[in-house]
């Protein structure tokens, strides 16, 4: 679901399943569910424990602390959408989302420094970006001086502090980075979608979820290193949307298994693939081609975003190196099977990635 899809892959483990309070008595009694407290505490001992891949963990402590936060933050959203029952998801999203309003509420945006060019800028002074902190506003609101809209529960009369520990970890980078509230509304938005919409018509239909479920992680990061600019974002978003698609071709089957498929019907049609061949035990030769047509399309797209490594030095350059680095060694185990995902899940091996992370920063691109 997010940019941290390759660390996840190395913490894999079973459905949470708490026993569950439901959430109106909880936010009645001013307490976090017992499943909402169950999944973001796993999700937040995950961030704490993790060992980030290859640049992230060599990356000062004050980055990593902050990347853990948002880890912790996306991972819980990612199990409450889905790993808790069924019945359950929408509520816990609910949860978790005014959860982060009561965080941003109570911070006091007047005590945040504007955050100039950070140690990711390659010079130039970032000042205030597109998507920060508006003039008269905070980072919680769409609009100047405006509460953040259409989002249930964002707003939380009593001015009570977070009650997930999860979302309270994210304070420290919230205030030093002047992170806005949107990527994280974002994240939560496509946990709810896959709650109602397990089949894509169109790529662009795909890419809109990308928008939501990938792209938010990495303007996130930006924002962490003091990177965040308007031509950043937008190679950025090229990046994560690639690593979202690499993410989806490499778990065709899986992600069937758990009733979804994120390969656009239109491209099903067009290379004659059925729901029964994504199923079977090997893939077919038209299986074949159309992901080998979706691996080359989401190569394309982060080579097209890859140039975002050269405008930014240090950490963040190393950081984002390696973003595109796992990108790259996902689809080179993907084109490396054959463009059979489904006999069995293509991953890289640690050497494709040093070797593309090496390549990546050294090259800028």
């Amino acid at each position: 679901m997010s940019l941290f899809a390759f660390v996840r892959e190395l913490c894999r483990d079973g459905d949470v399943t708490p026993d569950a309070t439901r959430t109106d008595e909880c936010r009645a009694t001013g307490a976090a569910s017992t499943s909402a407290t169950a999944i973001s505490g796993q999700a937040g001992a995950k961030a704490s424990a993790e060992n980030f891949p290859v640049a992230l963990r060599f990356l000062p402590r004050r980055y990593r602390g902050h990347l853990a936060a948002v880890y912790g933050f996306a991972r819980s959203a990612d199990d409450m959408g889905d790993a808790a029952a069924a019945g359950e998801r929408l509520d816990l999203l609910d949860e978790l989302e005014a959860d982060l309003g009561r965080l941003y509420r109570m911070i006091s945006w007047a005590d945040v420094p504007d955050v100039p060019g950070g140690e990711g800028a390659t010079g130039e002074s970032l000042g205030s970006v597109d998507g920060g902190i508006p003039s008269g506003g905070d980072p919680g609101s769409r609009n100047a001086g405006g509460s953040y809209g259409g989002y249930p529960g964002a707003v939380d009369a009593d001015g009570s502090p977070p009650r997930l520990a999860v979302v309270r970890a994210l304070a420290p980078a919230v205030v030093a980075c002047a992170i806005p509230a949107l990527p994280f509304h974002d994240l939560i938005a496509a946990n709810r979608q896959d709650q109602v919409v397990s089949r894509y018509p169109t790529y662009r239909d795909l890419l809109d979820y990308c928008r939501l479920s990938a792209n938010p992680v990495g303007r996130i990061v930006l924002h962490i290193f003091g990177a965040a600019t308007p031509e950043r974002e937008a190679l950025s978003d090229q990046v994560c949307t690639a690593l979202q698609l690499a993410e989806h071709w490499q778990d065709v089957a899986e992600d069937l298994r758990a009733g979804r498929i994120y390969l656009p019907l239109e491209d099903m049609d067009r290379f004659g693939c059925t729901e029964r061949d994504l199923a079977a035990p090997g893939a077919a030769p038209r299986v074949r081609a159309l992901i080998a047509f979706e691996e080359r399309r989401a190569r394309e797209l982060l080579d097209a975003g890859a140039p975002i490594v050269g405008t930014l030095r240090g950490a963040a350059r190393a950081a984002v190196a390696g973003y595109v680095a796992g990108g790259r060694a996902a689809l080179a185990a993907i084109a490396a099977s054959g463009h059979d995902v489904l006999r069995a899940t293509p991953r890289p091996g640690t050497a494709r990635v040093a070797m593309e992370l090496v390549r990546a920063y050294a090259t800028g691109r």
